[in-house]
């Protein structure tokens, strides 16, 4: 026999998990978001220097009449005005990828705002990953919205295609990795296996709720108008000149993913400490300001490198101004093997494959978002600019 002696405890029931959720670090939080606004207001400055200085004295100079005859003989960005617009290489990919970005990002936007607002709970896991797996389904009006207005901007004439690559490209590839990954834990007879009747239910909202939204967003985007564009296009296009090798699209590539990866490595720590190491993360306050740096950080840093390559009279713009700032998802694969090597123990090679598969997810995953942001600030700043600028 036993006693049992109930000490009244003056917490509330609902605020007993805050000591366990209480993880004592704010200042690293604070610190982050200062390296991240340090960035920005960096980046900022230079593309107010281009914009402001740079730029009003091009298109003063461009508007010109008295210098027209001078300009002939100089070169810059007006020149490339008749080339600027032409359509790129694979243009249904390309508009694929756009969608598939903002169809991330909008997810984790609302994700994030549900979780700021209590709806998740940081101690309910599965929660967080069930709610960002709906959202991505809705959000397919919004793939395919963006992806056919991008592709009406290129002047593209095969939507089933644009349709089916929407719906099908990213989706496939990352339920593909998981399901293959889902193997390799059914052959280790682990509890952590995803069910069957969970990947057909999985499968089920990709075909019947995920590929419906995607063509309702499509036809939506085939029937919404785009303002006319402000240059027109020749028939032959120009020579490009031969590039400084800084200007090389590699080069380019790695310079443009650098800051955007800065923006946000501290709290990345943090996220992947919570999935990985089963410590509980619930500053979503931060992650949202997180998430707004660096978007500012990719749009700015994307029409930097987009200005510095026009002015060299390189047109081919488009798929540089998704690969610079989406390059950031590469440095989000190099961390993630960095902090396996450094934080992790894993001695099986199972456990090894399982990490760096849903990284590589969450790494593809950044690459779209981010190099949505960009591609989208550059297409807006090149319409400006060239709206601007008298051409004959």
């Amino acid at each position: 026999p036993y006693d049992v002696v109930g000490d009244p405890s003056p917490i509330a029931g609902g605020s007993r998990w805050d000591l366990y959720l209480y993880m004592g670090d704010d200042q690293v939080h604070w610190f982050s978001i200062l390296n991240s606004l340090v960035i920005v207001l960096l980046l900022s400055g230079i593309v107010a220097m281009i914009m402001v200085r740079t730029l009003r004295r091009d298109l003063a100079e461009y508007n010109s009449v008295e210098e027209k005859e001078e300009l002939l003989e100089e070169s810059g960005w007006k020149l490339v005005h008749a080339d600027v617009l032409r359509p790129p290489p694979l243009a249904a990919w390309l508009a694929t990828t756009i969608g598939t970005g903002m169809q991330v990002l909008c997810m984790s936007f609302i994700s994030i705002a549900c979780a700021m607002l209590g709806f998740l709970s940081p101690a309910n896991r599965g929660s967080m990953l069930t709610v960002s797996l709906l959202l991505f389904a809705l959000m397919g009006v919004a793939a395919g919205y963006c992806a056919a207005l991008a592709y009406k901007a290129f002047k593209g004439a095969q939507w089933k295609s644009l349709t089916l690559l929407t719906a099908f490209l990213f989706p496939g590839i990352v339920l593909g990795v998981m399901f293959v990954l889902n193997f390799f834990i059914w052959g280790q007879h682990s509890s952590g296996a995803v069910p069957f009747g969970t990947m057909f239910a999985v499968l089920c909202i990709w075909f019947l709720i995920s590929f419906p939204l995607v063509w309702v967003g499509v036809w939506l985007g085939y029937r919404g108008t785009l303002k006319d564009p402000p240059v027109k296009t020749n028939m032959v296009p120009r020579v490009i000149p031969s590039q400084a090798w800084y200007l090389h699209p590699l080069f380019t590539m790695l310079i443009g993913g650098i800051l955007p990866f800065g923006a946000v490595f501290i709290e990345l720590y943090f996220i992947m400490s919570s999935i990985w190491l089963q410590r509980f993360y619930y500053v979503f306050g931060f992650l949202a300001l997180v998430l707004l740096i660096l978007i500012i950080t990719c749009a700015e840093m994307a029409i930097v490198l987009c200005y510095f390559q026009l002015c060299n009279e390189d047109y081919n713009w488009w798929w540089r101004a998704f690969l610079t700032s989406g390059s950031s998802g590469l440095y989000l694969f190099v961390y993630s093997i960095v902090y396996m090597s450094t934080k992790m123990v894993m001695t099986r090679g199972v456990s090894i494959l399982l990490y760096v598969g849903y990284m590589l997810i969450a790494s593809y995953s950044f690459f779209m978002l981010t190099g949505a942001v960009g591609f989208l600030a550059c297409f807006l700043f090149v319409h400006a600019i060239y709206g601007a600028v008298k051409v004959e």
